[in-house]
């Protein structure tokens, strides 16, 4: 059995050999068919995903996170199948054990999810002790950079939507009992290196899954949970208040950000963590 890892590209020549090297470094030949659908791309981001060997390499001119994946699904041919972004690092065996998460009822699965805020700025760590303990991220899909999907998983929808929160999408089409967090993988989620960066990346998040709620025609796309940080986190945490005001600060400054970039905003990450920091 093959399982496919598809990895939306654009612009990713600081991550992409890393990325590729770790994810194949033990793989048995024809064990993982990895396709990087390289979109919009100014760099040598498809240059050095063919330099892998057992790479699959599709470019695309237009800079679209949901074009690539959709691209990258008509290539593929293995399942399970993995959605994966460059940033995230993964080794072959994680690959294995992600592929062997997924069952007849366990539809979609995703790796527990590690925050790196190392050497960041006060209200960077501020946001993210909060934003690590919320609720919503149990037994969740969106926020890791990885999801894994069963034949069964991946029958649920057609296509990718026009859309930035394509986790939130996936995370939409399975209830709680299909999905599964796999403890025995991390992801390691690189936060933002700076304040302005946090926000930039806020900002284009909270526009993508607002503009996902609102085009969602069920009731799958979970909620958004205004005051969860409060009631969930520091509540019961009272000397989490603190780093509770800057969060909330944070999220309403983000709020009218994403207001400002609409749901037209075209890839939605953080530059910050790609590049060197100039000190």
């Amino acid at each position: 059995m093959v399982t496919s890892v598809v990895i939306a590209a654009h612009n990713e020549a600081a991550v992409i050999d890393r990325c590729l090297r770790r994810l194949l470094a033990t793989a048995s030949p024809g064990e993982f068919e990895v396709i990087v659908a390289a979109n919009g791309c100014t760099d040598a981001t498809a240059e050095l995903a063919r330099a892998v060997p057992g790479v699959t390499v599709i470019e695309l001119a237009e800079a679209s996170k949901s074009a690539a994946l959709n691209a990258g699904d008509r290539t593929a041919t293995g399942l399970p199948r993995i959605y994966l972004d460059a940033d995230i690092a993964l080794s072959t065996t994680d690959l294995r054990t992600l592929s062997r998460a997924v069952d007849d009822s366990a539809l979609a699965a995703a790796p527990r999810r590690v925050l790196d805020t190392s050497g960041r700025p006060l209200l960077v760590k501020a946001y993210f002790a909060i934003n690590g303990r919320l609720p919503a991220f149990r037994n969740a899909l969106f926020g890791r950079g990885v999801i894994v999907l069963s034949r069964a998983g991946r029958a649920r929808f057609e296509q990718f939507p026009d859309v930035i929160a394509d986790d939130l999408f996936l995370d939409s089409l399975f209830t709680d009992a299909e999905k599964r967090e796999v403890k025995g993988v991390a992801s390691v989620v690189a936060t933002p290196r700076r304040t302005a960066d946090l926000l930039r990346r806020l900002g284009r998040v909270r526009a993508g899954n607002t503009a996902l709620r609102a085009a969602a025609t069920d009731t799958g796309v979970r909620p958004s949970r205004k005051l969860s940080w409060l009631v969930d986190v520091v509540l019961p945490r009272p000397w989490l208040l603190p780093a509770g005001i800057c969060y909330a600060v944070l999220t309403v400054v983000a709020g009218i950000r994403a207001r400002r970039t609409g749901p037209g905003a075209a890839w939605g990450r953080d530059e910050s963590t790609r590049t060197p920091v100039t000190r």
